[in-house]
Formats: C-alpha cells, structure tokens, sequence
C-alpha cells in the first residue's frame, strides 16, 4: 500500500494524521462513473462520511451531488461548489433551521421520515412561499445483516415512515399543498457485504412502487440510498468495492417505469479505502498475557473500533523484525480505546510507524476533544509526491 518515499514523507510529519490516497479515491469513481453513471443512475455521496474539501473536490469533477443529513451539511456541499439541485436532504431529526436552510436553496428533495415531519416541511415551505421537493422515505423492514448500530431498515429502526402508517400518508398528502411529492426513499444500513438484503429491498421497491401508482402518484425518482460496504479485513485485496455486481443486481430487479431516475447515497465505498490514519508507537508495555503497543491514536480519531466493536487492520510501516502477538492500544483513559487485540505484527520499538487502514469514512468527521485532545491534521496524496 505504502511505498518507502511515503513512509520516509510520513517521518517528518507529526503524528497522528489521517492522510488520504487521492490517487485511489480517483479509481474508485472512475470505476462509479463506468459501472453506475454510466447506467444513467444518479449518485449521491453522503458527505456524512467525509466533509474534506479536497475529498470533495474529486466527487464534484466526478459527477456525483450530495447527500446531507444537516443544515451545515447543505451548507458545505454548497461551499464545496455543488448545484443545489444535486443535494438530498435526508435525517431523521430535521430542526426549523435545517429545513429553512433546505428551503432557501431549493434543494433537489428533502427525504421525509415521519408523518409530522411532512406537516411541519408543509408549513414552514407555505410561510416561505416555496414549494419543497419531497421523497418519502420508507422502512422497507429488510434485515441488513449488519452491525445493530447500523441497521435503519427494521421496524424497530427509528428511521423512515412503517408501513402501518401508510394509509394514513395517503390520506394526508393530498393537503399538503406547498409539498410535491417527487421520490420514495429507502437506505437499509451501512456496511453491507452481501447483496441478498439489496435484492430483497428491490422486491419491496417494487411493491411499494405498485401502491403509490394505485393511489394515484406517479414517481419521478426512486433513491435506493447506500450502505454498499468495504473491505476492513483485506484493503490492499479490495481497494474498490464491486461496483459492477452492485448496480448490476438494481439494473436487473427494479421494475422502472419510462423516464423514472434511480438515485443512490453512497458514503463508505466511496472513501473508506482511501483514507489511513497514521499513528507512532509510544510505549511497548509488556502484559502477563500480551504485549501492549501503546500509539498515539485513539478513539478521539477513530471512534469505529469503540462504537461498533469495529476491525480496522493495523500495518506496521517501519520494521520488517519477526513477528509478536500485540494489543494495538490508544492513549485514551477509556479500556474501549483498542484498535485490535491478539494480533500478530512485526516487532515493534518506541517510534515505529503504524497505519491504520480504511479510516476514509467516519474517521475523521467523528473525530472529538475529548480528553482535550487536539485535532488532527490531514494530508493528501497529490502533496506529498
């Protein structure tokens, strides 16, 4: 993964910092653009897991808009030079502001999770004298087969509108007079592997489809959201998810209707692979059972391993010595600040450098301060050359 001008560029910076392959990230939407744009899909990259400009930059000149899940979020796909009419507002917690801030720049669709949520978009578009582009979002109760944390498509989710309540959707839309219903939506998790959930999920598109027709709405768009995973385990094996069977499994069980737009929210297996957070060893701490490599990482710039018992694979960039089974520990007063356990790497010394992989999605936009930590610094592969 890493040549040895990097490692040497990677001594003379102060550690830690995340440092993204922008060479990589390129492929990767190359690989989007040949296998899904190329379809005529329209994909969103979800900037909830990556907000850095130069990150931001390679998905504009790509093609892709913007999904956002807050007013700041909107703000920045802005900023980062984004036409308003590539941003989908999804979340499920949308405050007055947020949705103003939506209003104000006649975003392509705010995704609407609840009953009261299209009540309230109804209103505050009515007062601004605005008609809000809305796409349903509904809980299609597919199981994801992933992390619990990060499952949104089950009854038991917060997310999206059940289908008891559908009657109830019908019988309301009608007065919502400042609200075009354009879309549904769906997004059944995150870090999903396997495709049977995504087919199972066209199946319920499907139906659903069926009822919105039979109530009298024609849909321009059907947003399919994300959640496609990565490859933690095996980086250098997988560094681009299989674009090609992913939207070739929509292609082949959607039942589209002429001229219908197919939308998607991909976040993680658009950047995971190209983002590595780069530590130092502290300390070695040898254990009754283990040995200890104490970093200067921890869950203040990777917070995955913590929150969902997450497995990022830890590489040893400067030793080739044999190997020894290590705990890879941050600095963190928090037992949970553990990037792996009972692993075996390359014996290591007090100043050795390690990466940890895959850190591109929901690292550093969930980095924090605690313990007063300072915030990080990031660099990027077209500077460090």
């Amino acid at each position: 993964m890493f040549t040895k001008a990097q490692i040497e560029s990677f001594k003379n910076l102060k550690t830690p910092f995340y440092y993204y392959d922008l060479e990589l990230l390129r492929s990767t939407l190359d690989q989007i653009k040949e296998h899904g744009l190329s379809k005529g899909y329209h994909i969103h990259f979800a900037i909830k897991a990556n907000f850095n400009f130069p990150v931001l930059e390679q998905i504009k000149e790509a093609g892709l808009g913007i999904d956002c899940v807050s007013g700041k979020e909107i703000e920045r796909a802005i900023e980062a030079g984004f036409e308003p009419e590539q941003i989908a507002f999804a979340g499920v917690g949308k405050t007055d502001e947020e949705i103003l801030t939506g209003l104000h720049h006649d975003i392509f669709s705010f995704n609407c999770e609840s009953l009261q949520e299209l009540e309230v978009l109804n209103e505050l578009a009515s007062e601004a004298g605005k008609t809000a582009n809305v796409s349903i979002r509904l809980n299609p109760n597919v199981e994801a087969n992933t992390h619990k944390y990060i499952t949104t498509g089950l009854n038991e989710n917060k997310f999206g509108i059940t289908a008891d309540k559908l009657p109830s959707l019908f019988e309301i839309l009608p007065s919502f007079k400042a609200l075009k219903l354009s879309g549904i939506h769906f997004h059944i998790g995150s870090q999903i592997r396997d495709l049977k959930p995504f087919a199972e999920l066209c199946e319920k598109v499907n139906s659903l489809q069926d009822l919105f027709e039979q109530k009298g709405y024609q849909l321009e768009h059907i947003n399919l959201g994300g959640g496609y995973g990565i490859n933690y385990d095996a980086p250098d094996d997988e560094p681009i998810p299989d674009f090609k069977s992913f939207f070739e499994l929509f292609d082949h069980k959607l039942e589209l209707r002429d001229g219908q737009q197919v939308h998607f929210e991909l976040g993680r297996s658009i950047v995971g692979q190209c983002g590595n957070l780069i530590s130092k060893v502290l300390f070695i701490k040898e254990g009754i059972s283990t040995n200890f490599a104490v970093i200067d990482a921890g869950m203040t710039e990777l917070i995955r391993p913590a929150l969902y018992q997450a497995s990022h694979k830890v590489e040893v960039l400067t030793s080739s010595k044999p190997e020894k089974t290590y705990d890879v520990v941050g600095p963190i007063c928090e037992s949970s600040d553990t990037f792996q356990r009972g692993i075996s790497l390359p014996e290591m010394n007090r100043g050795d450098l390690v990466a940890i992989r895959s850190a591109g999605a929901y690292g550093e936009v969930m980095s924090s301060g605690f313990n007063l930590r300072e915030r990080v610094k990031a660099y990027y592969s077209d500077d460090l050359k």
